[in-house]
């Protein structure tokens, strides 16, 4: 029998760059933006604010972008303060590298297994899914999931009785399944 288990997002990352005040490494995003109209132009920024000293900065989101060429909709969340939107644009990889920016899921991640009825039976079959690209090492997952130690995941592993199609040693942020025989 399958089971499924899913990788959600509980709040949104840390955004990893230098404070240019404090010198901090990290700043904490809410959602809110900053939109900035040059007559037919439009300037987009996601605002983050420094988890040291608290001073803020923008991350662009749309530069110097004809207002006929942004989508109405986009526009409107903008305006809102979409935190969707945030996310959405935290994991774009454009907006990003456009930015120099990396994301910190330490802590803002959990799994979901729907309970632990299915960690008695002598095969386990679980397919993991992914709510949002975050980058979880599948031996971490397996081991929280099992209410194992990541030490026992690896014998496993390295015994045969934990079987994947994907490596499980590295990091992944895609659906992948795999198979545990006690």
């Amino acid at each position: 029998m399958l089971n499924n288990w899913v990788v959600m997002p509980t709040c949104l990352p840390l955004v990893l760059r230098r404070c240019h005040t404090c010198a901090s490494e990290s700043f904490r995003t809410h959602g809110k933006f900053r939109v900035n109209a040059h007559h037919k132009l439009l300037d987009a920024w996601l605002l983050a604010l420094c988890t040291g000293c608290g001073d803020t900065t923008k991350l662009t989101v749309l530069e110097r972008t004809q207002v006929r060429s942004v989508r109405p909709e986009l526009l409107d969340r903008m305006h809102d303060n979409d935190p969707g939107l945030a996310a959405e644009l935290l994991q774009d990889p454009g907006v990003r590298r456009r930015n120099r920016v990396a994301l910190d899921w330490s802590d803002a991640w959990r799994l979901d297994t729907g309970g632990s009825d299915h960690l008695d039976r002598e095969v386990i079959d679980i397919s993991v899914g992914f709510a949002a690209r975050i980058p979880v090492r599948p031996v971490r997952l397996i081991a929280e999931g099992c209410g194992l130690s990541r030490a026992a995941v690896g014998r496993l592993l390295a015994e045969g009785k934990l079987v994947s199609a994907i490596r499980l040693s590295g990091r992944t942020s895609g659906d992948f399944s795999f198979m545990l025989k006690r």
